[in-house]
């Protein structure tokens, strides 16, 4: 280092230069373990989805069930009972607006071979064998629809820069138990591949759509307010530069605050520099934080709707006047918050107009 006319070394002990070295290389083995982990999972779902897809398309043909329908009538029946059971239970998780067309006399392919076959063969089973071919159709249309609503769901978390991949992986990780109680559609408990399709379909539906419930989509006070952006900015204390990572609404000291999305409140009282604050889980890595309050109208363990009061506009902690300084956090990493409140309603408006869209469509 060269200074005033005098040049200076710095000595780095071979020590030191081995512990730098055997740092960087534990660093580089992590993220190595951490995208193979990711890598592997990500192998994992697809090869399961693709085994479903390679069994859906082996589905029993029109002689397999003609051969049914001979051996054991009865037995028939009864694995046609259990799929509308399916059915139903499927149908309950819909909107109420969603209609499904449950007179459909028979459906393509195979299902049609079957209800001619049996019906030449076993007149007396021909009404049985409609009754499974409209079964059929219709669980392969509830399936179209569900993967119609998973892809929509998708986008538009995707809008609002988060993984929809991530946010199911996620939810089929979650804490679960309870006595087994296995699902099928035959008596011998096995169950039909287009069954088993539509209720992954249902399950990545409801993942994403419940994601999107728990994102920030009310203003926790009113937009016309914000004094502060998120970002750098002049710090108001030391006149530095400094990084503002939320957003800051100005109001009258005891002006409700409101919270942003669905979800459990995880954090309330004093949080150094914040003040009195609330912090509300939404889920999926995501947490909102409410701070400088006055007074809390929430406590630990509360399930919060979209635009309930939590609290209210304050000066506690490092202020220097009333106001509420909001964060919207992924995964412990603020982000600007203007993403969310400024795109959410209208993405999710789209979702929730989606089950009116496809009963016009159909």
């Amino acid at each position: 280092m060269r200074s005033e006319g005098q040049v200076r070394f710095i000595t780095i002990s071979s020590r030191v230069q081995k512990a730098a070295a055997a740092t960087a290389l534990f660093v580089m083995l992590v993220w190595a373990v951490s995208l193979a982990v990711a890598g592997w999972a990500q192998y994992s779902a697809s090869a399961d989805r693709q085994s479903l897809l390679n069994r859906e398309a082996k589905v029993a043909t029109s002689e397999e069930r003609l051969a049914a329908y001979g051996d054991n009538l009865e037995a028939v029946s009864e694995d046609l009972d259990r799929r509308m059971e399916f059915i139903e239970g499927v149908a309950e998780l819909l909107p109420e607006n969603m209609k499904v067309d449950t007179a459909i006399s028979d459906s393509t392919g195979e299902a049609a071979a079957t209800v001619e076959k049996v019906s030449a063969a076993f007149p007396q089973a021909a009404e049985l064998a409609r009754i499974e071919a409209r079964q059929l159709a219709i669980v392969e249309g509830l399936t179209r629809y569900a993967d119609w609503r998973s892809a929509r769901a998708a986008e538009a978390l995707k809008k609002l820069q988060l993984n929809p991949d991530a946010v199911v992986r996620r939810a089929n990780n979650q804490a679960m138990g309870g006595p087994l109680e296995g699902l099928s559609t035959s008596a011998d408990g096995s169950i039909d591949p287009r069954f088993e399709r539509l209720g992954l379909s249902m399950a990545r539906m409801t993942a994403l759509e419940s994601a999107l419930e728990g994102v920030p989509q009310v203003a926790p006070a009113r937009r016309d307010m914000i004094s502060s952006g998120f970002g750098y900015r002049r710090d108001p204390f030391n006149r530095r530069a400094a990084m503002h990572k939320g957003l800051d609404f100005r109001g009258a000291t005891g002006t409700p605050i409101y919270a942003a999305a669905k979800g459990r409140v995880t954090f309330v009282g004093w949080k150094g520099g914040y003040g009195k604050t609330v912090e509300i889980t939404h889920g999926n890595g995501l947490m909102t934080r409410y701070a400088h309050m006055s007074r809390f109208n929430a406590k630990v363990g509360d399930r919060v709707a979209p635009g309930e009061t939590i609290g209210a506009i304050g000066s506690t902690g490092r202020s220097t006047g009333p106001h509420l300084h909001f964060e919207v956090r992924i995964n412990g990493r603020a982000v600007n918050p203007r993403t969310f409140l400024e795109t959410a309603p209208n993405v999710l408006e789209e979702i929730r107009r989606a089950p009116e869209l496809a009963h016009a469509a159909h």
